[in-house]
């Protein structure tokens, strides 16, 4: 592959991904939430800062941006339509605009729900999204700003996308996802085994993304509800679980 991806972990349980194109030299960071574990991960590889793309305001997601602009004088990309504003941003995006960084092109998707503006950007080329805090494996986000009719058709639409597109998400939460969705689909084979993988992964204290497309929609109830009213039930014990 002509690009280069790493998870940086972050506080809890966030991941920062930095892609680096191999044929430009140029690198992106998605959703920094801290600037010290980046500059570490760029020292190792020789990197600098391009690009930031955000996918929502949050600051575990954004915290990192000023710092990182000030050292670097990167561009920060982010959603044109947040209630709260992107910390160092100069281009907001919306859906359909796209964003490029050496030889990477990707889509932005209006992707709200999590928050009023969130966004995902689709790399058709290479087959990835990052889709911020709207689609985990095995679960979704939070309807903190957003309602579930607007969080099914987000899934609904990644749904969409080819099946072997990576998702890389912005937490690790998906032990934890897991097994709440054996709660609700029990005789799911696929999930059953993915589950005990998932949990084999963090007992060694290994990533456990990107998933894919096709595995979300074998495995994650909520990628599998068939209206709002059913995700937004969903969504609900999982706030409680």
């Amino acid at each position: 592959m002509s690009v280069e991806i790493l998870a940086v972990p972050a506080f809890e349980t966030n991941y920062i991904w930095i892609l680096h194109d191999k044929v430009s030299n140029k690198t992106v960071v998605v959703d920094p939430g801290e600037a010290a574990p980046v500059f570490a991960a760029l020292k190792k590889h020789g990197w600098t800062v391009d690009q930031i793309w955000n996918t929502h305001w949050h600051k575990d997601h954004t915290g990192g941006n000023e710092d990182i602009k000030a050292e670097t004088g990167c561009d920060v990309i982010g959603p044109a339509h947040e209630k709260h504003p992107i910390p160092g941003m100069n281009r907001p995006v919306d859906e359909g605009d796209e964003v490029a960084i050496g030889s990477l092109q990707a889509r932005v998707m209006a992707v709200p729900a999590h928050t009023v503006g969130h966004v995902a950007y689709y790399l058709p080329d290479h087959k990835m999204l990052f889709c911020g805090d709207t689609l985990f494996a095995m679960g979704c986000g939070r309807l903190f700003e957003g309602t579930a009719d607007q969080m099914w058709q987000a899934l609904q639409r990644f749904s969409k996308l080819p099946p072997d597109t990576k998702v890389y998400c912005g937490h690790e939460y998906t032990q934890d996802n897991g097994h709440f969705a054996l709660t609700v689909d029990p005789d799911n084979l696929a999930l059953q085994e993915r589950v005990k993988e998932v949990d084999k992964l963090r007992a060694d204290k290994k990533i456990t993304l990107p998933s894919t497309i096709a595995l979300e929609w074998a495995t994650n109830p909520f990628m599998r509800t068939k209206n709002p009213e059913e995700l937004a039930k969903l969504r609900e014990a999982k706030d409680n679980f």
